[in-house]
């Protein structure tokens, strides 16, 4: 069968970018582009009129929202309504195919456009939830963009039922944080010393018991929980990756020295089992020179290429950190999500390219967003937890979606509290 053939009346960079994500990418629908109406006419097969007004006859017709043919970044006015199960905005016409312009309003949550406007941020320099389209209207919990797909294609299959598609499978990935490999281990003399006294000062012997026999060689690390995970991992199938930080000590950052042979044994082996990538350090967050530095350290380490990075506590500065990786040939960041709240911060479950608003270009780097930070739960219960966890499970596999969790190496630290943790983990988080 012929490509899906879009018909617009002028082709720009957002629009090209939002239909290969959503017809290519999402619905493995091959698509091609036309401004020619004699050329869109004689194309015999799938077809969509893209435009301010339709074409006048069956077309598969969808009234479009001025926001693709636009450049820069302004204040749009958006009214959220109801659309069976879900919502939508951008409405469109009684002659349009779908009661809203779709991708424009993917476009919109994709490419962070809110995030370009001006916001006050929170103590950390984070872009607040609460500030959000998706929160505000309250559709955060919803992965908007992978349901607005499926409506799209269950739309389009009515006109052209020999449509040619492949829907992606569901999936899941753990995202290991790892701002402190280790708790006592190989964090020198000073360290150790105000340790012991702030344990000591704090009545809290049992840790000092616990870094005693860490530090003689009795017992293994607490935080260190890689070993663990490794079995996990081969023994019920789950997917997970760590993200290991080897910036400079600092008040933000306090994990022990890149040099330490320790920590770097400990980083090459948990290379054998998992993919591994970059934790940024706060201050490499904002120094690229600092950043390409831990970029370098992490490769000499490994010997391997950093492919994947994440952003220490949440923080993810739109568009500056990202052109940084793009400069630095990063391919993927998974810092698209919220640290205090649940939810799908670009609208979507799956991995998308960031699109810079500023030079309306996509760039080759792909942003893999998380919905859930174990940051984000630390107020509910465990009951409650769990049913979140399923919750969003149900939702994604309706859709072909991906959930993504963000944990840290310390949540399965071998403790009678963590016991939760452990179990959700392998009875939950598995591809069993």
């Amino acid at each position: 069968m012929d490509s899906l053939l879009i018909y617009s009346p002028k082709n720009t960079p957002r629009l090209t970018y939002v239909f290969k994500h959503i017809c290519t990418r999402l619905l493995g629908m091959p698509i091609a582009f036309t401004t020619e109406i004699p050329a869109f006419v004689a194309h015999a097969g799938p077809k969509i009129w893209y435009g301010p007004s339709g074409q006048g006859n069956n077309t598969f017709y969808i009234k479009s929202h001025e926001l693709l043919f636009q450049q820069g970044i302004t204040d749009i006015e958006i009214r959220v309504r109801p659309w069976d199960q879900t919502v939508g905005f951008f409405a469109t016409s009684p002659d349009s195919s779908l009661p809203f312009d779709i991708f424009a309003a993917s476009f919109y949550l994709l490419s962070r456009y809110e995030e370009y406007l001006p916001h006050v941020k929170d103590a950390m320099g984070r872009y607040p939830a609460a500030e959000s389209l998706a929160a505000t209207s309250n559709f955060l919990n919803q992965a908007v963009v992978d349901i607005w797909a499926q409506k799209f294609l269950e739309a389009l299959r009515e006109v052209y039922p020999d449509i040619q598609y492949q829907l992606p499978e569901f999936e899941i990935q753990n995202l290991i944080d790892v701002p402190q490999a280790f708790e006592y281990k190989s964090k020198g003399f000073l360290r150790s010393f105000f340790g012991y006294f702030s344990d000591l000062f704090r009545f809290r012997f049992r840790a000092i018991a616990r870094r005693t026999r860490v530090l003689l060689l009795l017992s293994k690390d607490p935080h260190n929980t890689f070993d663990w995970l490794a079995e996990v991992g081969k023994e019920h199938q789950v997917n997970y990756r760590c993200f290991f930080q080897v910036g400079d000590y600092s008040r933000d950052d306090y994990n022990i020295s890149h040099h330490k042979k320790a920590y770097r044994s400990l980083i090459k082996s948990a290379a054998d089992y998992a993919p591994v990538g970059l934790r940024i350090s706060h201050r490499a967050l904002t120094d690229l020179k600092q950043l390409k530095e831990e970029k370098r350290r992490l490769e000499a380490i490994t010997n391997r290429p950093v492919a994947c990075s994440i952003n220490a506590s949440g923080v993810l500065n739109i568009p500056d950190i990202l052109r940084a990786l793009v400069d630095l040939e990063v391919d993927e960041n998974y810092s698209m999500g919220y640290s205090d709240t649940p939810g799908f911060r670009a609208g979507t479950s799956r991995p998308f390219y960031f699109y810079d608003l500023d030079f309306e270009v996509q760039t080759p780097l792909r942003l893999v967003p998380y919905s859930i930070a174990q940051t984000a739960l630390e107020d509910l219960t465990t009951e409650e937890i769990e049913t979140l966890v399923k919750e969003y499970k149900s939702g994604l596999m309706n859709v072909g979606g991906s959930l993504v969790m963000l944990m840290r190496n310390d949540t399965f630290t071998l403790s009678f509290d963590n016991r939760f943790w452990r179990t959700l983990y392998t009875q939950q988080l598995t591809h069993e």
